[in-house]
C-alpha cells in the first residue's frame, strides 16, 4: 500500500465517522467500536 493510498483510506474514514457523528449521534459510534473490538477478538483466535 502506499502512503498516497493509506492517506486516502484514513482520511475517508475519518469522514465517514464524522458524518455518522453528525447525523445520527454517538450510539452507533459506541455499537461499531464494540462490534470491531468482537471482530478483533475473533481474528486473533483465528490466527
Amino acid at each position: 500500500m502506499t502512503n498516497k493510498l493509506a492517506i486516502y483510506l484514513g482520511v475517508m474514514i475519518v469522514a465517514a465517522i464524522v458524518a455518522d457523528y453528525m447525523i445520527f449521534g454517538s450510539e452507533h459510534l459506541v455499537f461499531l467500536g464494540k462490534k470491531m473490538f468482537t471482530l478483533l477478538d475473533w481474528l486473533a483466535f483465528w490466527r
